[in-house]
């Protein structure tokens, strides 16, 4: 039954269940005290095991049992430390907030009062729950519903409940700093609150003001493939984050976090989104940005990053350039790799092995063997079967190498160490075997460079395939000397161990097709942040390398700094074509939170297509337009923004458009606030002022942001417009651009009322 509780009630709850949390907390503690001690004492009996008499066979036996058993008592008390530790940590977060919401339903058939917080709660005595953790079923009525008849999926399928109250709450050490009650998925009056303080060197966990749109995303567990497109500051990584923790609160049984990977857009991001799930009592999952994954997965190939190649495109990217790579970075590619394999006349190129300059398998040794092979074979096992009769091939010849004379002149001038090494414990009945053993073991050292070929697929020569591939498929758009000058790049940076990102997909989806390799069926989840700055074949080579996973991609197309998507007018409906028999399911967050009402409305003018974005009732100051005249001026006034803006803001961002430009601001700016530079190796936030070229500054965000050298000069064109949208709405609470010079007509053209415009000398 449900009691109408005023304030004085409810403070009293939050005392009463402090004091559960209190003594939970103690009780644990003992628990876990003891389950240390226990632990600690069945390692010494474990090690005193292990020196019982191994000589006598029955003693061995006897031993071999008893370290068993205790190897099973270790693993066993380790289990019961670890569930105490993970309560105990659970307990400190509730102690820290308990609960942030309540909510009063009707079955029909009882009427109850339910609180919401980010772990369960249970009376030790009767068993009734205290608070309800944010993921459980009955939860979604909190997020979902507004008062009256709601529904929710629970174990026993949809279920039916009258929702009579919600009630939101702040509560911070065992006080109740805000309490109301509402209609809305989280009232205005939580969010202000949240929204208004000051940015944190870490993401922060969303729970308490999960919208009904973000629950949606967080709780859906049907789609193969769920696509995000988000308006900055629309809390989609926030979002995904707690989807990730729902998943693993959903899914407890058969996921793991070790069986979901985050490509993130870079350390940075990777590090600021570090601490959202262990504040839920989560793992957190394996994280990994694409440059990464390309160069683990180009062994000896030095991969293109993202970051370096935008910034040769701000020096110089020719049309015809872009149109190639468009065209290597379309999805289509990878179906073209599929047709070229499926031509009559395929043939697989291959390397001569050579040793000291002698050959021992030649690319006729390799070509006969494979031709030999049944034609409907599939690539793949044709190629297995290739690599495994080189590899008895190369045995022969080792037996053969083993019984010639300098093998058996080298086995009589072993020294002491080189013979029991080779021997390696080995005993023979006679000197002769003893003496062919070493003589073999010689031959394959002698040959281990070859083993070591074979192995690792050096006999395919996957360079030559590639560049054939490329000169039988020309795109019908690019002049015939264009791309015959960019093959000659291709080899030419092949010959130097160098691969350019657009080539990245299609080389390594041809080289997998070959040889049935690259897949890992042990991730269950995928998740990408900022899919605006993955081409449609390098997401279809996701797909490809993790077959089993399902797929979450975010990200904004407003966002993208890199033109990977240049071309794509249906953004979400071309993703979507990459993954024809999946189930797809698409999602649109427009409503902005991060930044103030003044500062969103600039930013989503900028947008050459006035993107509908929805902002968030929070007012500030107007962005503002600084015009400098000359370079020394420009550095000056960043100077006085900062300090102006530190006296009241925790963090500061100066946000340029190239790294070099970052770099020549870091060099001449004067402030006694702590100054940071941050680069691609950086991988924390700073308080005080931070320097960084915009895309490193992705997906995070900042009290106050200082846009650096805005002019005309710069930002001209599409792209630019996006790099401006970006690097405005990584504000919060302050925005200042300055220009040298005239400005950018993008800011210029846009409503006067937008943004204040003054000059560098007033």
């Amino acid at each position: 039954m449900y009691a109408d509780l005023n304030r004085s009630a409810e403070e009293a709850r939050v005392k009463e269940i402090a004091q559960t949390i209190a003594a939970e907390q103690a009780s644990n503690e003992a628990k876990l005290k003891s389950a240390q001690h226990e632990t600690h004492q069945i390692e010494l009996n474990y090690g005193d095991t292990a020196k019982v008499n191994t000589i006598e066979v029955d003693d061995r036996m006897e031993t071999n049992a008893a370290i068993q058993q205790q190897k099973q008592l270790v693993s066993l008390a380790v289990e019961n430390q670890t569930i105490l530790e993970k309560r105990q940590h659970r307990l400190t977060r509730l102690a820290k907030s308990p609960y942030f919401g309540r909510i009063d339903i009707d079955d029909g058939f009882e009427k109850e009062t339910l609180y919401i917080g980010t772990a369960t709660l249970m009376d030790a005595q009767d068993e009734d729950f205290l608070i309800y953790d944010w993921r459980s079923p009955i939860a979604g009525v909190y997020y979902n519903g507004t008062l009256g008849p709601v529904s929710y999926l629970a174990p026993a399928g949809r279920q039916q409940v009258n929702l009579q109250r919600k009630r939101q709450f702040t509560i911070e050490n065992d006080q109740i700093n805000n309490m109301f009650d509402t209609d809305e998925t989280v009232g205005d009056e939580i969010l202000q609150g949240v929204l208004g303080e000051a940015a944190t060197l870490y993401m922060q966990n969303i729970v308490a003001t999960i919208q009904r749109e973000q629950n949606e995303i967080i709780r859906n567990t049907s789609a193969d493939v769920l696509i995000v497109q988000g308006v900055a500051g629309s809390g989609k990584t926030s979002t995904i984050l707690q989807r990730l923790a729902y998943l693993l609160y959903h899914s407890r049984q058969k996921l793991d976090a070790e069986q979901v990977i985050m490509f993130s857009p870079n350390h940075l991001f990777s590090n600021y989104i570090s601490q959202v799930l262990p504040s839920l009592g989560e793992k957190n999952m394996r994280q990994v940005t694409l440059s990464e994954f390309f160069s683990q997965r180009c062994h000896n190939l030095q991969v293109e990053d993202k970051f370096s190649r935008y910034e040769r495109d701000q020096r110089q990217l020719p049309a015809v350039a872009q149109t190639m790579r468009q065209y290597l970075e379309a999805g289509a590619i990878l179906k073209q790799v599929d047709h070229y394999l499926a031509q009559s006349d395929f043939t697989l190129k291959f390397n001569d092995l050579l040793l000291n300059g002698e050959m021992v398998i030649s690319q006729a040794d390799c070509q006969r063997i494979y031709q030999e092979l049944p034609a409907q074979m599939s690539w793949a096992d044709k190629f297995q079967q290739t690599k495994n009769r080189l590899i008895r091939h190369l045995q022969r010849l080792v037996r053969r190498e083993a019984k010639t004379d300098w093998v058996q002149d080298r086995v009589d001038t072993l020294s002491d160490y080189e013979y029991q090494t080779l021997l390696d414990q080995e005993h023979f009945d006679n000197d002769e075997a003893e003496r062919q053993f070493l003589g073999k073991k010689i031959a394959q050292l002698h040959f281990e460079p070859i083993y070591d070929a074979l192995y690792n697929d050096y006999f395919l020569d996957i360079d030559q395939q590639y560049l054939d591939f490329l000169e039988q498929n020309a795109p019908n758009n690019v002049a015939a000397n264009f791309w015959q000058t960019r093959l000659e790049q291709v080899k030419s940076q092949f010959e130097r161990h160098q691969l350019a990102l657009s080539d990245c997909a299609p080389y390594l989806y041809l080289r997998d097709q070959l040889t049935g390799g690259g897949q890992n069926h042990q991730i269950q989840y995928l998740f990408i942040d900022e899919m605006q700055d993955y081409s449609p074949a390098q997401l279809a080579y996701l797909h490809h390398a993790f077959p089993l996973a399902k797929l979450t991609l975010l990200g904004d197309q407003a966002q993208d700094l890199f033109a990977s998507s240049a071309g794509l007018t249906q953004f979400d409906a071309a993703i979507a074509a990459l993954f024809p028999h999946k189930k797809v399911k698409i999602y649109r967050l427009n409503n902005s939170y991060r930044s103030t009402q003044q500062i969103t409305h600039f930013a989503s003018a900028l947008l050459p297509d006035h993107q509908e974005i929805l902002a968030f009732n929070r007012p500030g100051p107007k962005p503002q337009l600084v015009v400098c005249q000359r370079l020394a001026e420009l550095n000056q006034q960043v100077s006085q923004q900062c300090e102006r803006l530190l006296a009241k803001q925790t963090m500061v961002a100066v946000l340029t458009k190239t790294e070099v430009e970052a770099e020549q601001i870091y060099a001449t700016l004067q402030s006694d606030a702590p100054v940071t530079l941050m680069t691609e190796k950086q991988h924390h936030l700073e308080p005080g002022v931070m320097i960084m070229p915009i895309y490193l500054a992705k997906g995070l965000e900042f009290d106050a942001v200082i846009g650096y050298n805005v002019s005309a000069s710069l930002f001209q064109n599409t792209t630019d417009a996006h790099i401006l949208y970006t690097i405005a709405s990584r504000a919060m609470h302050e925005l200042v651009l300055i220009s040298l010079g005239q400005p950018s007509a993008l800011i210029t053209q846009l409503d006067q009322q937008l943004y204040r415009l003054t000059d560098s000398g007033h």
